[in-house]
């Protein structure tokens, strides 16, 4: 089988449109959205050879190929595989531009809950179709055979820079192996060519991919920490690449300055509580990288867990403006590894995911949000949503597709700061 990768070359930028992915910079007081958007061209690849448009529609159309990712099918028209329909192109969301919220607490609220989770030991994500580790035992299982697995130690380990073969997956040091996505392991591989200053061309792995020399190889982490590692150079016109990096055949940290571990804490005090009865994916934005809804938390009925929250002043700057990250909330029912990749319309899981949570820490203060997934999707989430917590400054509560606050209600959603102490999603 042969698979098709889309790569998009930065040729232009065109002002007042949605940035590719939402992600809330933060400036001052306020949540805002980057509103430049990269004009691309469309390349084709098969098994990384280019070829045409036309050879790959038809190739499609024989069973020849395969594609990458579903929604790529719709640059053929009716062009499809036997095994895939053409899916709609979601359009980003913006994040609303409400002014996010405090928090003089830096401490992680201990999850306590059914599921085991600790600072000391490395997860695995694994699944009954593909085996991870022979000796590894499921800690908790989700109603599609998926498990998070743990042993040892690592998360809290350095990294031994350049030292480690390109095809081998850093699990003892932190990251989560998604071996469902086909990236080896990675939740997301990039290969930037570099211009004078910058990156002028980035091409995103599929399924079936590896990390190769170049590549820019990014992960997963544990719940309530986020990947440290990212290089300097960007692309050009705004794209974002992030992960450690395959060069001489060896993996290399891109950020060092920052952490010498591969995972590194968010502020604190925030976590997700499932209270809807059955299993829910909260999938983070892999940002900075692909920018795909990859990185996974997952709640079994009844379990808290920590959410990362980025601290502005230390995290991701995106062309000289502090970042949040963006967290997808799918509907009840369903599997971090059916819900957490990229999705296709007419089912609400992945980028197509009916609500979104934002989460960032800037001067002091922890800002949480909610709000809906539009216009990618007007599909509602089937429950209840509240930021709950010790001091807040305000309220926050989505039900029936309304959005409640102090101030009243909303169709766009609604923000709280985190005046002291800790805060919940709470899901139901």
């Amino acid at each position: 089988m042969k698979y098709l990768v889309l790569a998009a070359t930065a040729t232009a930028v065109a002002a007042s449109s949605p940035h590719h992915h939402k992600h809330a910079h933060l400036h001052d007081r306020a949540v805002y959205t980057h509103t430049d958007v990269v004009a691309t061209a469309t390349v084709f690849q098969a098994n990384g050879t280019p070829i045409s448009k036309d050879e790959a529609c038809k190739g499609v159309a024989q069973g020849q190929y395969e594609w990458g990712f579903p929604g790529l099918a719709e640059l053929c028209g009716a062009a499809t595989s036997t095994s895939e329909t053409a899916t709609e192109t979601p359009t980003p969301t913006p994040t609303p531009e409400t002014t996010p919220p405090p928090s003089s607490s830096s401490s992680e609220e201990t999850s306590s809950t059914s599921t085991s989770w600790t600072t000391s030991s490395t997860w695995e994500w694994t699944s009954t179709a593909e085996s991870t580790s022979s000796s590894a035992a499921a800690t908790s299982s989700s109603s599609s055979g998926s498990s998070w697995t743990s042993w040892g130690s690592g998360v809290d380990k350095e990294f031994p820079d350049g030292e480690l073969d390109c095809d081998t997956f850093p699990s003892d040091y932190g990251p989560i192996a998604l071996h469902y996505l086909g990236l080896g392991g990675w939740s997301g591989i990039q290969s930037p060519t570099y211009g004078v200053e910058a990156i002028i061309d980035i091409v995103t792995g599929i399924s079936g991919s590896s990390c190769k020399e170049g590549d820019l190889c990014s992960y997963a982490c544990p719940p309530g920490y986020q990947k440290s590692q990212w290089p300097s150079t960007q692309g050009a016109t705004g794209q974002s690449v992030g992960g450690i990096q395959c060069s001489g055949g060896k993996l290399k940290l891109t950020n060092s300055a920052l952490s010498k571990k591969l995972c590194i804490e968010g502020v604190g005090g925030v976590s997700a509580t499932n209270k809807a009865g059955k299993v829910v994916a909260i999938c983070r934005t892999d940002y900075p990288g692909t920018e795909s809804e990859t990185i996974p938390v997952e709640l079994q009925s009844g379990d808290t867990q920590p959410l990362a929250v980025p601290d502005a002043s230390s995290y991701y700057f995106w062309q000289g403006k502090s970042t949040s990250a963006q967290y997808y909330l799918n509907p009840p029912g369903y599997s971090a590894e059916e819900a957490c990749q990229w999705g296709s319309a007419g089912t609400p899981i992945g980028n197509f995911a009916p609500t979104n949570f934002g989460v960032g820490y800037s001067a002091g203060k922890t800002w949480l949000s909610i709000f809906p997934n539009a216009p990618t999707t007007d599909v509602e989430y089937p429950g209840t949503i509240e930021i709950q917590g010790d001091n807040l400054s305000g309220s926050c509560k989505y039900s029936n597709g309304v959005f409640e606050s102090d101030t009243g209600t909303s169709s766009t959603g609604c923000t709280v700061a985190v005046v002291s102490g800790s805060a919940t999603f709470v899901i139901s």
